[in-house]
């Protein structure tokens, strides 16, 4: 199986144990499940498509990927650019963030029509997010977005994290329909039931799962906290209940983390149900564990 990651990679500065101090490290959402799913499943050929600049950071991140076994050979580089920088703060576990990206070559991902098509053309499932959307200026967006939809008519899978990030918008309203436009192009839908409550005003997971079938999903799995993840797979709907967790440590990559567990089991052809449980114990690692990518060897990654 060969799996294509789009989106933006960033420099992370993630809070140690020590009050103050920070470790540098290369992280961002569809870059934090390219990364895992290439550490929980060696088999599945992993690529990552964004743009970076032309500096040693840059330099420094492709290295990092290319060490963590993805294929940096649709990454391409920007004259005069740099990649973004961002800062997480903890709170008794749950993260925020301080961001710097202004000048991030990531937005620039779009620019190139024939490369997205022969990236995609290269690879079994392709994987962006509400975030790869949002960087992007309004017309290199419907240039992806219509890439997307060639790739799936030609029998790509395409899976999608709407991650709604409301500061990276104009606004809710603009947020909420180009998130439905990324999941109009999507077979599979992974979206986070707090969030989609908050924006969408879902009553429910189920009512959430239903929206994104209804937007032309095949596949709807709602994270949802320490509660049990709804899924559908048209109209056939279900639960898979969540082990609750007594040393939560750090949120961030959660999702990210629980949707490389899912593509694993996918690749592994595992049923739905078992490739979900097999995320939430993935994800049960990350947040025991302090920044966006912690230490798992595939062993740790089986249910």
């Amino acid at each position: 199986m060969r799996v294509l990651a789009i989106g933006e990679c960033m420099a992370e500065l993630a809070p140690t144990e020590n009050v103050g101090d920070f470790r540098l490290g290369f992280a961002g959402d569809t870059f934090n499940t390219a990364w895992y799913l290439a550490r929980c499943a060696p088999q599945v050929v992993v690529s990552y498509l964004t743009c970076v600049g032309d500096d040693a950071i840059s330099d420094q991140m492709r290295a990092f990927m290319r060490d963590a076994g993805i294929s940096d050979r649709f990454v391409q580089t920007v004259p005069d650019k740099t990649v973004g920088l961002y800062l997480i703060s903890l709170d008794q576990g749950e993260r925020s963030f301080s961001y710097w990206r202004g000048q991030s070559a990531a937005r620039s991902l779009a620019d190139d029509p024939g490369l997205l098509a022969t990236a995609m053309d290269d690879a079994d499932l392709i994987y962006f997010s509400g975030i790869t959307l949002a960087i992007l200026p309004s017309n290199k967006r419907a240039v992806l977005l219509a890439a997307l939809s060639n790739a799936r008519r030609a029998g790509k899978s395409i899976a999608f994290d709407p991650n709604l990030r409301p500061k990276l918008w104009g606004g809710a309203d603009e947020m909420k329909q180009e998130i439905m436009r990324g999941a109009a192009v999507s077979d599979l839908v992974l979206p986070s039931f707090e969030d989609e409550a908050d924006w969408f005003d879902d009553a429910s997971p189920q009512a959430t799962a239903n929206r994104y079938l209804d937007a032309g999903a095949v596949t709807v799995v709602v994270k949802n906290g320490a509660d049990a993840v709804v899924y559908a797979e048209g109209p056939d709907m279900g639960e898979v209940p969540v082990t609750p967790l007594a040393d939560l440590v750090d949120t961030t990559a959660a999702g990210d983390s629980f949707n490389a567990g899912l593509f694993a089991g996918h690749a592994a052809g595992c049923p739905l149900e078992k490739g979900i449980g097999q995320a939430c114990a993935i994800s049960r690692k990350v947040v025991a564990q302090r920044g966006a990518l912690v230490p798992l060897n595939p062993a740790e990654c089986l249910t």
